[in-house]
């Protein structure tokens, strides 16, 4: 069976058990927030204005029925999913799945979102349609493998086109063949690359993806054909992308969902010290003298700044992290990491107490702390209660936004998502 065949009949059989559709609902809620509250990002404005500018004079026509996030006026589907993209990535305070490290909530809903608007179904199809192409995205990633990542492709715009392709063409109703089309023409289209990481760029690879699914559903539909083995056959997207192409992928698909271990942000900063704080929140030490921290040795090239000077470096220092968690800062505001922290006398002082270490029997979303003999260990994969992480996730959102519309983003969720009060909400009204 072919990767297509494959997720054609995941699409059309999938049944999303009442965890998943509570992960998701969670995640639609910080995929939300962080949207809004990059809304004023410089990526997120000049994208914003373009579409604007391009659709000008037609905000108001049939073909303009899908909302973009910090603008009173509607977009057709293909720009609003673009923007959209972009803006939720912008500040990089979004989901991420470490199966095979992309931000599949960032390509896939708003490429779910545009469509489900411009064709006029209810809440409950536009969840549905984005679930599956939220676990789409993330098969497909596994089955890419990590040499695909590490050769430089970003699997949120590769893996998460594949994923808005299958949720565009479940809310458009296409049938099996027209959806191999549509997987076919994305395969050409699918793309992003690591060298854009600390640029305007990186957020854009999310709103290509989520644009691209979107295009490739509406060629599909009008009558478009393609070749829907260029996913995996010869000199197909795998072939030429440097994909594993592991058919372990599909290891209990449709039945067991990957989607359910998506890891939240719950704090601005590097997801690679996110394991450490929450290890560090278990322990009550009023006045550590020895901190010793255990992460795996990968994230000692990306979040060890020993001494940072800026609020950017900040966020990718283990050790004024640590400090942080230990002295009580809330590291899920955004503001919390300025240049003014990587100055306070407190928190420098607790830095020379802090000892960070590789460990390479510690799993990527692991870490292992010691505060003065006594030990914690936390895994950002191990299962979390939903109601825990809803109010984590209600505290983060009330954080970056304030309590009332944060308020009002969760009424419009969480009991099904009424898709008149949300989009009011992501625009603004």
């Amino acid at each position: 069976m072919s990767v297509a065949e494959r997720l054609i009949r995941f699409s059309e059989t999938a049944q999303p058990t009442p965890l998943v559709r509570e992960i998701f609902r969670l995640s639609l809620l910080d995929w939300s927030a962080c949207a809004i509250a990059g809304a004023s990002e410089p990526v997120s404005r000049i994208a914003r204005d373009i579409i604007l500018q391009e659709n000008h004079g037609a905000a108001g026509g049939d073909g303009a029925r899908a909302s973009v996030v910090g603008a009173s006026s509607r977009s057709p589907a293909r720009a609003a999913a673009l923007v959209n993209g972009a803006t939720s990535h912008a500040l990089d305070y979004d989901d991420t799945h470490f199966a095979h490290i992309g931000h599949a909530s960032v390509a896939v809903i708003p490429a779910a979102l545009a469509v489900a608007e411009e064709v006029g179904v209810d809440g409950v199809a536009f969840a549905e349609a984005a679930l599956i192409g939220l676990e789409a995205s993330v098969r497909f990633g596994v089955w890419l493998g990590r040499d695909h990542y590490q050769q430089g492709f970003h699997m949120t715009g590769t893996a998460g086109a594949i994923g808005a392709t299958l949720a565009a063409a479940k809310l458009m109703d296409l049938n099996a063949e027209q959806t191999g089309d549509a997987l076919g023409l994305v395969a050409s289209r699918a793309g992003g690359i690591k060298a854009q990481f600390g640029t305007m760029g990186k957020p854009m690879n999310a709103g290509y993806a989520a644009a691209n699914g979107v295009e490739a559903v509406r060629f599909a539909r009008a009558g478009m054909t393609s070749n829907p083995g260029a996913l995996d056959g010869l000199n197909g997207f795998a072939a030429t992308h440097h994909g594993a192409c592991d058919d372990t992928a599909w290891k209990g698909n449709g039945r067991d969902w990957l989607f359910e271990t998506v890891s939240h942000k719950l704090h601005a900063c590097c997801h690679g010290t996110h394991a450490m704080i929450e290890a560090l929140r278990q322990i009550d030490a009023a006045d550590p003298q020895r901190v010793e921290v255990y992460v795996h040795p990968s994230w000692l090239t990306v979040c060890d700044i020993a001494e940072p000077r800026t609020g950017l470096e900040a966020k990718f220092s283990l050790r004024l992290c640590a400090a942080m968690a230990l002295t009580g800062w809330d590291t899920s505001a955004l503001g919390t990491f300025s240049d003014t922290a990587c100055a306070d006398a407190e928190l420098v002082s607790l830095l020379d107490r802090v000892q960070i270490a590789g460990d390479d029997t510690l799993a990527e979303t692991a870490a292992r702390v010691r505060i003065d003999g006594v030990e914690a260990e936390h895994d950002l994969n191990s299962r979390t209660d939903p109601d825990a992480l809803r109010s984590r996730l209600s505290q983060k959102a009330a954080s970056i936004l304030g309590p009332a519309r944060a308020a009002n983003l969760v009424s419009a969720i969480e009991n099904g998502v009424d898709l008149s009060a949300f989009t009011s909400c992501l625009r603004g009204l």
